[in-house]
């Protein structure tokens, strides 16, 4: 299950099935069983900086953060993959800058996001390289209009 939270100013410019649709895409693009949960939130700059500033020690806004929990959920023995933030202003921004609607630039947060949930990162050169080439996949399985990653 994805459980989709979206902060209430932000509500109205998102929907909540393409969040799903591009989420769904990742865990199947890498094989991930069908009974695993993760949570998709959408919130403010001011939340990613918090949450950047708290568990990253960088006292800054960013457009995603991921935190990997890959633990069982005690009461349905699914696995929990972890938790997936966006910034909806920096997604907006981003799109502004890139020349693309903000809805492409939130599937690609979303892939974005997700990928670290299995195991993906981009810390070393080889493993964003390999990152960045899975994300571009899934980005064109879904039509998204970009392919190149956040930031």
């Amino acid at each position: 299950m994805i459980e989709i939270v979206i902060d209430e100013p932000f509500e109205s410019h998102i929907d909540p099935a393409m969040l799903e649709k591009a989420a769904e895409a990742t865990l199947h693009r890498l094989g991930a069983a069908s009974d695993c949960d993760l949570t998709l939130v959408v919130s403010s700059d001011a939340q990613l900086q918090e949450l950047n500033r708290q568990y990253l020690g960088i006292d800054a806004p960013t457009d995603v953060l991921s935190f990997q929990a890959d633990e069982l959920d005690p009461e349905t023995g699914r696995r929990y993959l972890g938790d997936v933030i966006i910034s909806y202003p920096r997604l907006q921004a981003q799109a502004q800058v890139g020349g693309h609607a903000a809805s492409d630039e939130l599937q690609l947060l979303v892939v974005h996001g997700v990928l670290p949930l299995l195991g993906h990162d981009h810390g070393a050169p080889a493993e964003k390289e390999a990152m960045w080439v899975l994300q571009s996949e899934i980005l064109k399985q879904l039509g998204c209009a970009i392919s190149s990653p956040p930031g």
